[in-house]
């Protein structure tokens, strides 16, 4: 009988404990395939193998013992494997690695090998003992699922360059708009400058041109729009460091001493008008009504986050105000009061002691 033809094999491995030995009835009886090589023999043949391993690759006992374990290999085993499985049996090291090989019929199976020295008393190898698993179903489903992830990110890369590329077109747009609006503006400003120059009424003037100042503070917003990456935030404080030089050049007045505290706060784009028409009448009513007739002094601007909130102060050190009252009639003033709703926004105003101190403070997240 085959299970007695085994076992009597076993009595070719000369171990102490004789054909009696656990050790050889284990892997006799055992259902995982298992092989022992002799490497005192040439080529390292086998010299053993159990029922399992003949079933898994389809070979007899007669054909298997006798032979290299190479004999398993194909035109699609991994070379790098089989050097990796050669240098452990020179080493004289174990290993445990996945490799291809092909049952007797000409199938392939993924072979989870597990290869170790078997030593004796002093510490030569006796045998190799190998087991294997047919790990094929594991592998093709690893196959199958690194398959699935490589089509699911070439799909995410195709509709993320979809995306991007649909993103580039509304930026694109958005520029093209703020450019034209830009451009449109400027010209609505060269045409009242013209039409200031016929007006020989200094009240009616002086109100054009302080319309003329807010279209160019509109036209410095959307100068900055189209000029940024981003479509969707506006640098409030870039534009205020804008605007500041561009009111105070334009008003003449740059014997006026100058105080800064401004960095990058980033606002959604759809508040950038609003706002930066709240910051052109501070700036301006400041520079108007504290420097009037030539006065000097010091005008002190600051934009800031503090948490949630952009914080934006303008001071000036002219007559001032009683406290807490904001100043009175002027359009500027109204102009403010009613984009600051619009912004849900608060705007104070202070004696600043001396001079005047308005503050706007606005919660990001609401505008």
């Amino acid at each position: 009988m085959r299970e007695r033809d085994d076992w009597h094999l076993t009595d070719d491995i000369q171990h102490e404990a004789g054909p009696g030995d656990p050790f050889a009835a284990a892997v006799r009886a055992t259902r995982m395939p298992m092989v022992i090589t002799n490497p005192s023999l040439p080529d390292n043949p086998i010299v053993f193998c159990n029922e399992a391993f003949q079933q898994l690759t389809g070979y007899s006992r007669e054909e298997i013992v006798g032979r290299n374990c190479r004999f398993l290999q194909g035109p699609d085993t991994d070379p790098t494997a089989v050097c990796q499985i050669r240098q452990a049996i020179e080493g004289g090291q174990d290993i445990a690695i996945e490799l291809l090989n092909y049952r007797k019929d000409g199938s392939t199976f993924w072979n989870a090998l597990y290869l170790s020295p078997v030593r004796n008393d002093r510490g030569d190898i006796d045998f190799f003992f190998a087991s294997q698993l047919d790990v094929t179903d594991r592998v093709n489903e690893n196959s199958a699922m690194a398959r699935q992830k490589a089509e699911v990110e070439r799909e995410v890369e195709r509709r993320t360059a979809d995306l991007q590329a649909a993103l580039e077109a509304k930026t694109m747009l958005l520029h093209e708009v703020d450019h034209r609006v830009k451009n449109n503006l400027t010209m609505i400003g060269s045409l009242l400058r013209l039409q200031a120059r016929t007006i020989k009424e200094p009240d009616t003037a002086a109100k054009l041109q302080a319309m003329l100042e807010r279209v160019d503070a509109l036209a410095t917003v959307h100068r900055r729009l189209y000029q940024s990456n981003d479509i969707t935030h506006f640098d409030l404080g870039a534009f205020a460091e804008n605007l500041l030089s561009d009111v105070l050049g334009a008003s003449g007045r740059d014997d006026l001493a100058l105080e800064t505290d401004i960095e990058a706060v980033e606002i959604p784009s759809s508040a950038a008008a609003p706002m930066g028409l709240v910051l052109n009448e501070l700036l301006t009513n400041a520079i108007k009504h504290a420097y009037s007739n030539g006065r000097q002094g010091k005008l002190t601007v600051k934009v800031k986050r503090k948490s949630d909130d952009v914080i934006v102060r303008v001071q000036d050190d002219g007559p001032g105000l009683p406290d807490g009252q904001a100043p009175s009639g002027g359009l500027g003033t109204a102009v403010v009061e009613r984009l600051a709703k619009q912004l849900h926004a608060t705007v104070t105003w202070a004696d600043a002691r001396p001079g005047t101190l308005a503050t706007v403070v606005a919660r990001i997240d609401a505008l």
